[in-house]
């Protein structure tokens, strides 16, 4: 009897345990009742607003709009005509054709998209007439859209992941849309948010009957995170618009902050223009044009000799090294001469003293003072290691850690590399003359020369230059982007070099470009190209005593800085500081002078492809 008791109370509690169970899977638990929903719905998946750009005055960049996928359902497709749908569409039949196909291989019952981008004027022309065609329906999305057509190379492009980047990164799916290049790569954490979730009943034929239990399970998406970009939109366009029918680049920094106020790299291209339908076409197009190369960003990799802008560095090293005084002086005919080499010169000055040398950009002057920094030294290599530790402590030669995802080191040689080059320690500094005038092996970057003229305008230190200035609500890294990099030249000798670059606008090599009430200081320089005609280069900052803009230019195949860096330079400067430009048959010499005829000797075809 106890026995028997003993089961009945095994049975009758296996029981109330396997109800109560059930009960809490079937009324409680709703994981149960999504899975057990899964053959008879469909997830949609809600993309996510991309985070807004924004310049540094508010002014927007970057937002998004609203778009349409076209997908195909091929067990709800009933005799297509897809010359009809192709023509409705404005697709050509054979592309049309194979992205039917290539949804029936996907799957037969799921949507599957076959043509993506259209814009709210396409779907406004072929809303009506899509019900026609059954299986074949319009989805929602979200796609960028740029507010201008400037600052391609800096914003950056996104494009839809592919299987490659799906193998690197698991988070996303197809479809995604992921940042390729600029802000949008560097950033796309925070930029890309979290996508939601739409749960729709479906019929047996997969035809959606509604929303799964009245939407109270789907999940909202999270748009991703504002930024606050240090670049001023006008700036940026207006160095655009003077880089016309040139080659080269402008960055411009704030000195007190190393905060970029302008990137531009020339040819550029419409950001917009890698958005929509028409992206991959467009993108052929500008990918395989080698010549002008507009997917190039010449302000952060293309590298150059920085010319004369350079002896500004080598006056203060040998400064620094105690070699020379404010007060030395020597005298110039005709450049340079140690025994057989020669390094010209046209400064045609005669005597000169350290600030004249820096107004008339004279090369034997550099050349001398040069020669005594790395004569103080036991032998010439320990003496261009010496001048590559002040050198490198501008940033030169390195990467600035700038928060963009690609860019250039340059290259500064030290001692080591001349032994190397010249199998022994036995060179002498004439060997390496070139460095004084920022030829030979020697080269740099726009950015960094950019930033050497914030080192210069801060007399001596500078902050790692950046593109961003706020995430949301938070400012960008402050360990990072708000560091102090301390030169090796002491703040003492900076006067002197800077009083030489002020008069480079009042009486030497730049005073075309000078602007009454707006004190300037910078450096001409003109770069040898073994290509074609040299590069016009130019560093400067403004005004002289409170600086709020340093920049460097450089113009391929400029003839010289005079000619077209330094009045582009002057230009953006009064720009920036006044916020009108006062010299409007300057402004319009240099929108519309082009060197399209010179590229065009090196070159076939020189003009951007149309979109």
């Amino acid at each position: 009897m106890k026995r028997t008791s003993l089961y009945f109370f095994l049975l009758f509690g296996a029981t109330g345990i396997f109800i109560a169970r059930l009960f809490y899977i079937q009324l409680i638990d709703e994981r149960y009742t999504l899975n057990a929903a899964n053959n008879a719905q469909r997830i949609e998946k809600v993309f996510a607003p991309r985070g807004v750009m924004l310049d540094r005055n508010g002014q927007v960049m970057a937002s998004n709009q609203i778009a349409y996928d076209v997908e195909a359902t091929p067990r709800l497709m009933k005799n297509i005509d897809t010359v009809r749908l192709a023509s409705l569409l404005g697709e050509e039949v054979d592309r049309l054709t194979r992205a039917l196909q290539k949804a029936k291989v996907y799957s037969p019952f799921r949507p599957s998209a076959i043509l993506r981008g259209l814009t709210a004027n396409d779907y406004a022309r072929i809303q009506e007439e899509i019900s026609f065609y059954p299986g074949i329906h319009l989805r929602r999305r979200i796609l960028r859209k740029y507010i201008t057509p400037t600052g391609g190379n800096v914003l950056g492009y996104v494009s839809e992941v592919n299987d490659y980047l799906l193998g690197k990164k698991p988070e996303y799916e197809m479809g995604d849309y992921i940042g390729i290049s600029g802000i949008e790569a560097s950033y796309e954490e925070a930029l890309r948010g979290k996508a939601g979730r739409r749960y729709i009943t479906v019929d047996n034929l997969n035809r959606d009957v509604g929303p799964l239990q009245g939407g109270k399970y789907d999940q909202k998406p999270v748009p991703g995170e504002n930024l606050t970009l240090t670049l001023d939109a006008t700036l940026q366009a207006y160095g655009e618009l003077l880089m016309s029918g040139k080659r080269g680049s402008i960055v411009a920094i704030e000195p007190q902050t190393g905060e970029i106020l302008a990137l531009v790299s020339a040819p550029n291209y419409d950001p917009n223009a890698l958005v929509g339908r028409y992206r991959s076409r467009n993108y052929s197009r500008l990918y395989t044009d080698s010549i002008n190369k507009p997917l190039y960003d010449r302000g952060i990799l293309a590298e150059y000799p920085p010319g004369s802008p350079f002896k500004v560095l080598n006056a203060l090293i040998a400064l620094q090294e105690g070699v020379i005084t404010p007060a030395t002086q020597f005298t110039c005919i005709d450049g340079y001469h140690f025994g057989r080499l020669h390094v010209g010169c046209h400064c045609k000055a005669g005597t000169l003293d350290l600030r004249q040398s820096i107004s008339k950009s004279c090369n034997n002057y550099h050349c001398q003072i040069l020669k005594k920094t790395l004569d103080k030294f036991p032998t010439a290599s320990q003496g261009v290691n010496q001048w590559h530790k002040h050198v490198t402590s501008f940033g030169l030669g390195q990467f600035l850690g700038v928060d963009l995802p690609t860019g250039r080191r340059g290259f500064v040689p030290d001692g080591s590399y001349y032994n190397r080059v010249y199998r022994s320690d036995r060179w002498k500094s004439p060997t390496v003359i070139s460095l004084a005038i920022g030829q030979g092996e020697l080269v740099v970057t726009p950015i960094q020369l950019a930033n050497v003229a914030a080192a210069m305008a801060n007399r001596g230190y500078w902050y790692t230059p950046h593109v961003v200035r706020q995430i949301g609500s938070n400012p960008v890294d402050p360990e990072i982007f708000h560091f102090k990099h301390v030169t090796t030249i002491d703040p003492e000798h900076f006067d002197i070099i800077i009083q030489g670059m002020a008069d480079v606008f009042e009486s030497g090599t730049a005073r075309a470009s000078r602007l009454d009430g707006l004190p300037m200081a910078g450096k001409t320089g003109t770069a040898e190209n073994p290509h074609g005609q040299d590069h016009s280069i130019f560093m400067a900052f403004a005004p002289v005593d409170n600086p709020k803009i340093a920049l460097a230019i450089i113009v391929e195949n400029g003839y010289w800085g005079s000619r077209w860096a330094a009045p582009i330079a002057s230009l953006m400067m009064e720009k920036y500081i006044h916020g009108d430009v006062s010299r409007p048959l300057l402004e319009k010499t240099m929108v519309e002078g082009s060197l399209v005829g010179e590229y065009r000797v090196h070159s076939v075809r020189t003009e951007l492809p149309p979109y």
